[in-house]
């Protein structure tokens, strides 16, 4: 057979859609109209079948009149950050590129792109004895973390491994102590030792810390900052933090000693708009704004001291304590 005879017989053929099946549920169409006539009526069975079932629609477990942006489910990537155990394996993160994780709307413009990073996890927990010698760790090494300004250490103490922030002269080999005690005498702290705010002496410059005992540090976790303990009263602890706010804390929050590494982090100069881009920093518009009175410097009053005395009433303020 010839080729052109092949070709001819391929553009005769036609595919056709196969014709639709009738639902089972839907009898108008699969009963024909003169059988239902000739019986004079519809009998109540196939009057059943005529009906369409409607399945009620099943009630949502999070209430009809919640706003919609609170029932929506949690994306599948970010059940990878539900971590039950520690780990210093460095883990995978999906940058948001300035959106909502849930709305997925533009949120901030000027962030996206960047270099790959990763995540470490660092323990904000620095949990001591509270009777007998410290708690001893061995400082690994010194490493970069470019999920934040300030160096970060591993450190190993008995079996196991973790992160903590650098402080500015810690190096490799340095022995770190952990303890909860406090003494009658203040203790002589070296770089990287965590002890309560109540064992420091006046004047200690400390970060890593706790708003209230065992919640772990949360606060001057930037490259080259510190707080420093003014005075002790009541079983208070008051202390400046970088911001020159003061804050009074419980004698028992743990701290660490020394000021954090990487102090020149805010004198950097990045040199070109491409560093920029590396960093995950979009460029601004290019649209020139005119600045109001708002880009003027102002002299504010401080705010009252911030007391923290009860978990369950944060941001308690209360003057002159």
């Amino acid at each position: 057979m010839s080729l052109q005879r092949i070709t001819q017989l391929l553009q005769r053929l036609t595919v056709s859609a196969p014709s639709p099946r009738p639902i089972l549920s839907t009898w108008s169409s699969a009963v024909p109209s003169k059988c239902l006539m000739s019986h004079g009526g519809i009998c109540p069975q196939v009057q059943q079948l005529l009906t369409p079932q409607r399945t009620p629609n099943p009630v949502s477990s999070v209430g009809i009149c919640r706003n919609f942006h609170q029932s929506l489910q949690m994306p599948a990537y970010l059940e990878q950050w539900r971590i039950k155990e520690y780990t210093v394996i460095p883990i995978k993160m999906r940058r948001d590129g300035g959106r909502d994780p849930l709305t997925g709307r533009k949120m901030y413009k000027r962030r996206g792109g960047g270099h790959r990073r990763r995540f470490r996890m660092i323990d904000w927990h620095r949990v001591g004895p509270s009777e007998g010698p410290p708690f001893k760790e061995k400082v690994l090494s010194i490493l970069y973390d470019p999920n934040r300004s300030a160096r970060i250490a591993m450190v190993a103490g008995g079996a196991k491994k973790r992160y903590i922030l650098a402080t500015i002269n810690m190096k490799e080999g340095d022995i770190i102590k952990t303890s909860a005690k406090i003494g009658r005498m203040t203790v002589v702290a070296s770089e990287g030792d965590a002890y309560p705010v109540g064992a420091y002496p006046i004047g200690a410059l400390v970060h890593n810390l706790e708003k209230y005992p065992g919640a772990g540090g949360t606060l001057v976790h930037s490259a080259g900052t510190s707080a420093q303990i003014l005075r002790k009263a009541g079983g208070q602890v008051v202390l400046q933090l970088p911001s020159k706010r003061l804050i009074s804390i419980s004698e028992t929050c743990m701290a660490t000693y020394g000021r954090l590494s990487n102090e020149d982090h805010n004198q950097r100069i990045l040199g070109k708009a491409g560093r920029s881009r590396w960093l995950g920093i979009r460029p601004k518009s290019g649209w020139k704004q005119k600045k109001g009175g708002w880009a003027g410097r102002k002299i504010k009053p401080l705010p009252p001291m911030k007391v923290y005395l009860d978990p369950k009433a944060k941001g308690t303020r209360i003057e002159g304590v």
